[in-house]
């Protein structure tokens, strides 16, 4: 059987281009699963703080946020979120900065790696984002994670355990240094099968020929092996 190509991403639960391009991904995937020989995929989600500096509870508003940390003036932000809210519509996600609760990200990529373990990253991860950008709820305490953990099957005291221990840090740091060796410093960032890298929110089409060309790589070393 031909192996399954691998895409790691590297993402930010704040980052509003990592939702789109999340969403992107998922929509080229699905068009070459129509494909007579449907390639195989296996996706997982890799930690990048953007803002790590970022407290837990930020008093103002994504504008206040961006206006301060970034420097740049109210206005050219105004125009900036309302450029990515029309992107993200176009992907079919409903962006509402005006309810968004600006936080430090660092629990809920340790609520990530929780899943992973328990088999549910895929669901936590769109949980989280879908959460943040789209609903205005607060993705950096403890109490409000284990709820949305809760809300895709995870045991709520397992979730509490893992956050509360701080278990998962170390799984966090580990991502951030494979980026730092990849030369990533923006997200979101796919590295397929180790050896290509696509930067950005792409459009599905640019996923789907990435992945139709990796499978057909994999073809042709598993027949070569044969």
């Amino acid at each position: 059987m031909t192996d399954a190509i691998k895409i790691d991403v590297w993402s930010d639960i704040a980052c509003p281009w990592c939702y789109i391009g999340k969403r992107n991904l998922e929509s080229g995937l699905a068009e070459v699963a129509g494909d007579d020989d449907a390639p195989r995929v296996e996706v997982t989600y890799h930690s990048f703080e953007l803002a790590p500096d970022t407290p837990v509870d930020f008093d103002g508003s994504e504008l206040d946020f961006l206006a301060g940390h970034k420097g740049m003036a109210a206005e050219q932000v105004e125009q900036m979120l309302a450029r990515v809210t029309e992107v993200a519509a176009g992907a079919g996600l409903d962006y509402r900065f005006d309810i968004l609760k600006h936080t430090n990200t660092v629990k809920a990529h340790e609520l990530i790696h929780h899943a992973k373990a328990q088999g549910r990253q895929l669901e936590m991860t769109e949980r989280l984002l879908q959460a943040y950008f789209t609903e205005g709820r607060h993705v950096g305490r403890v109490d409000d994670l284990v709820d949305l953990a809760v809300e895709v099957g995870l045991d709520a005291d397992g979730a509490r355990e893992a956050l509360e221990s701080d278990r998962h840090v170390a799984d966090v740091r580990r991502d951030q240094e494979q980026a730092r060796a990849y030369g990533i410093n923006g997200v979101p960032f796919f590295v397929i099968d180790g050896r290509y890298g696509v930067s950005g929110a792409q459009p599905p089409e640019a996923f789907a020929q990435v992945t139709r060309q990796v499978w057909a790589e994999h073809q042709s070393a598993a027949g070569d092996a044969a």
